[in-house]
């Protein structure tokens, strides 16, 4: 996903640098540049440089993270060095609790958070498949309405003078919300039945589990005052899963490589909420249970 939204945004005129902790990666887009596989097959060869030391990019307006959840401390310790007073920094990362381990080490005021509908698979070093294309909501950690869209409008302007749809939201938390409803019903399930998207809407099975997955999910964000409709939620979760076709998700494809997956701050997120607010949540702390299997399993 970073080097798709870099890409993309390198294209567009924008000074933007690759920072990744793959050598492997570095080198091949910086002497072959980076390779933008489109889902129709056609293929962009971008320029634009990347680094594995972050020290070495000198002070910048804005860090998008992307990294996977555990990563989140590291990568933003990382960048500290080249964050100037105005720097902003930017989580589009899957789950929820990103942005309060980002604010912790950078402030309030300057971060954004938000998700975003586009999907991108790594198939080599310096390869990337953009798999779908979708809108991109963001906001500031600290502040809702107006101003709060004001404060994001820069962000926004860049992203789309790169072609990307964006936007401002007046309460980010109900759309990354949103989207967590959608993954804990679907990154699980998932990853444990080897489904692609298309599979999980095949099956009664799968479909009543994933509705009672979502249930328990927007009984613990109304809980908070996120305004999440069910039946909304579920005609948007099932659409997009059949027009998904034969697309892997994210957990699907940790789990297919054996990596640790994010589930901590996918369903674990609704289960630790639930705990909180006194709302019990089985479905998904089942899926946790047995997520966290599978992975000791990869050991």
């Amino acid at each position: 996903m970073g080097a798709t939204f870099g890409a993309r945004l390198a294209a567009a005129g924008h000074r933007v640098t690759l920072l990744d902790v793959s050598k492997d990666a570095v080198q091949a887009i910086n002497s072959q540049g980076l390779c933008l596989e489109l889902k129709g097959g056609e293929k962009q060869n971008h320029r634009l440089p990347a680094t594995t030391d972050p020290a070495s990019v000198g002070q910048v307006d804005l860090v998008i993270n992307f990294v996977k959840c555990y990563h989140t401390e590291t990568a933003i310790r990382s960048v500290l060095p080249i964050l100037g007073p105005k720097s902003a920094v930017l989580s589009l990362q899957n789950g929820w609790g990103n942005s309060a381990v980002i604010a912790g080490l950078v402030g309030d005021d300057r971060v954004f958070m938000g998700v975003t509908y586009h999907s991108a698979t790594v198939l080599g070093p310096g390869h990337v498949l953009h798999a779908a294309q979708g809108n991109t909501f963001l906001g500031p950690l600290t502040v809702t309405g107006d101003r709060g869209r004001g404060r994001g409008e820069p962000i926004a302007k860049a992203l789309l003078s790169a072609g990307l749809e964006v936007t401002l939201a007046e309460d980010v938390r109900k759309e990354i919300w949103a989207k967590l409803a959608l993954n804990i019903c679907t990154l699980p399930t998932s990853s444990l039945l080897h489904f692609f998207a298309d599979d999980l809407v095949a099956h009664q099975g799968t479909l009543s589990l994933m509705r009672a997955l979502l249930r328990e999910g927007v009984a613990v964000a109304r809980a908070q005052g996120i305004a999440l409709d069910e039946d909304e939620r579920w005609g948007v979760i099932t659409g997009l899963l059949g027009r998904a076709g034969k697309s892997k998700s994210s957990m699907f494809q940790d789990v297919e490589k054996k990596r640790r997956t994010e589930i901590d701050v996918i369903n674990g997120a609704i289960v630790a909420a639930g705990k909180d607010l006194g709302i019990p949540t089985p479905h998904n702390e089942t899926m946790v249970w047995l997520v966290k299997s599978l992975e000791e399993s990869f050991a």
